[in-house]
């Protein structure tokens, strides 16, 4: 079984029986988040698409904590290691993939800007495409859309794709992505976290339904959707 909760803005949990892994963990100065650190002292994997305050703040505390497998680009893996003493960590870069206890992962391209908080080299920015039990999970993370997309994630069962606009892809783009990727559900993230990233996810549904075959799911902030 494999679930996933949408944690606010762009942080997600994925679950399988007996794996938990947090994406972009952004919880502590996030407006729309009510999990707490501690809530995932049993964590096993930490999934990081770039170093922007907004994916990586919490990462590092949540990491040292749980003990956590963290799986970045290998600029900001160092980073985990060098910078905050963390040696479980798995480096890698776009177009590579691993796999992991609970499945196959492969980093994806991202077209988005890429930095850390303290000027550290940090690589690219990224997404992931998880294969866990015959299911395909595609986190586009921030960015643009890019024809590329139909080459990584062409049919997934699951996308999860940024409406947010101004930092990523708004309403338009993305449905113009879920063209090219074809998911069988697609879920919206990186919105409605601040002002200038406000968006109404109904709006962006109906869109998704005229224009697309993907089933849109809105979630709200800490509610899950099982895959499999």
């Amino acid at each position: 079984m494999t679930i996933i909760t949408w944690l606010g803005h762009a942080s997600w949990l994925i679950e399988t029986d007996q794996h938990k892994i947090l994406l972009d963990p952004f919880l502590t100065d996030n407006p729309s988040a009510t999990k707490e650190i501690d809530d995932f002292r049993d964590c096993t994997h930490l999934l990081i698409s770039h170093g922007h305050f907004d994916h990586i703040a919490d990462a590092p505390q949540i990491a040292s904590q749980s003990d956590a497998t963290v799986v970045a680009i290998f600029e900001i893996a160092q980073w985990f290691s060098e910078k905050h003493g963390i040696s479980n960590t798995v480096g890698m870069n776009v177009g590579g993939e691993v796999h992991l206890p609970f499945g196959v992962v492969k980093m994806t391209p991202a077209l988005h800007s890429n930095s850390l908080p303290d000027g550290s080299p940090s690589g690219l920015a990224a997404g992931f495409l998880l294969t866990i039990a015959g299911q395909r999970i595609y986190f586009a993370c921030d960015t643009a859309i890019f024809g590329d997309m139909a080459y990584y994630s062409s049919g997934v069962d699951v996308a999860i794709l940024p409406i947010g606009d101004l930092f990523t892809m708004g309403v338009q783009d993305s449905v113009e992505a879920i063209k090219l990727i074809n998911p069988n559900k697609v879920l919206p993230t990186h919105y409605n976290t601040w002002p200038p990233i406000e968006v109404d996810p109904h709006q962006w549904a109906e869109k998704v339904q005229e224009d697309t075959a993907a089933e849109p799911v809105i979630l709200k902030v800490n509610e899950s959707l099982q895959i499999s």
